[in-house]
């Protein structure tokens, strides 16, 4: 089966090196528009991988990967779906998330799996929320954070969200919040452990309200410094570093079993580039499976959620339960 991988950044690299040792993939192609990047991941992968140029999609691919920078990915996924092939995305931006699920009445018509946000965050804690979810009879609330950046592009797109209006789901309803608010200290798997988190632009609770019917509230948060947020509404004051150290996920699941109230935290932990990369890669051999159902949705939507976390497992990315008890009573 032929893939194709769109951007070969720090995530878009991850996926191709996933897919090039897959045994289900006989042939990939990666396009980027910078030259001597690309050539370089080919030249590393060696026999299988070939450079591509353009931004047609044609029907002999299986399966198409969009790893690009945030704002192009909409119509990339577009092309895909009116070509009848499977297309998994990994934007975190809002607006482009928002677009993405937009697809979902021409993807059903043309019978094609569009994977919104199948990255660390979204993507992996999409995963986990839905895990967590087995452990209670209803789910009442649904909080995730994150700690880290990957390549360039998502450290821009982490600047960029600071100073941006975040979105939650309260009682029913769309909240908007400023970005950089609502400061809580979240703690994440080792080695990251407690840092401070805010509101930003986050997608995820767009990914997530329509995965669990009847959930009061979902909120994301990402950690940031100080300087973070004092800079976060000017640009860039340097250049970003070519790919993140260790990052982490956390997700927490409030819900009820009988008259109980019950609480269910777990994480995960990589570099956000693997991480996402794994999840990726993970989704697209799925979809090349035809083990993925049409339309346009997040991660927590899809089937056989545990097995998806597994295999994101066996190609390094560290899970984890939370376990412990209250002081209070």
């Amino acid at each position: 089966m032929k893939a194709l991988v769109l951007g070969a950044g720090a995530t878009g690299a991850r996926v191709a090196r996933q897919l090039s040792a897959a045994d289900a993939v006989s042939s990939l192609e990666i396009r980027d528009p910078r030259t001597e990047v690309l050539e370089r991941l080919v030249q590393s992968l060696g026999a299988g991988a070939t450079a591509g140029r353009g931004r047609r999609v044609t029907p002999d691919i299986d399966v198409v990967v969009v790893a690009t920078p945030s704002g192009s990915q909409v119509a990339l996924a577009r092309r895909s779906v009116h070509a009848g092939v499977p297309v998994i995305t990994t934007s975190d931006d809002v607006g482009e998330v928002r677009g993405l699920l937009g697809l979902d009445a021409e993807a059903r018509a043309h019978d094609v799996a569009v994977v919104v946000g199948a990255g660390f965050m979204p993507g992996v804690s999409c995963l986990l929320a839905r895990h967590a979810a087995a452990d209670v009879e209803h789910v009442d609330e649904i909080h995730v954070a994150k700690f880290g950046t990957g390549g360039p592009a998502c450290a821009r797109q982490h600047h960029r969200s600071l100073s941006s209006t975040a979105l939650d789901w309260r009682d029913g309803r769309w909240a908007r919040r400023p970005g950089g608010s609502g400061r809580e200290l979240a703690w994440f798997p080792d080695p990251v452990e407690g840092h401070d988190c805010y509101r930003s632009a986050l997608p995820d609770a767009l990914l997530l309200v329509p995965a669990f019917a009847g959930v009061d509230r979902v909120t994301a948060r990402m950690a940031a410094t100080r300087r973070d947020r004092l800079t976060a509404p000017l640009p860039m004051l340097r250049r970003p570093h070519p790919e993140g150290l260790v990052g982490a996920v956390r997700v927490e699941v409030r819900g009820r079993v009988g008259l109980e109230r019950r609480v269910v935290v777990l994480g995960a932990s990589e570099r956000p580039a693997v991480a996402a990369g794994a999840m990726a890669a993970t989704a697209a051999l799925r979809a090349l499976h035809g083990e993925l159902p049409s339309g346009s949705r997040g991660l927590a939507s899809a089937p056989d959620p545990l097995g998806l976390l597994r295999e994101v497992a066996s190609r390094g990315v560290r899970l984890s339960r939370f376990e412990g008890v209250s002081t209070f009573r």
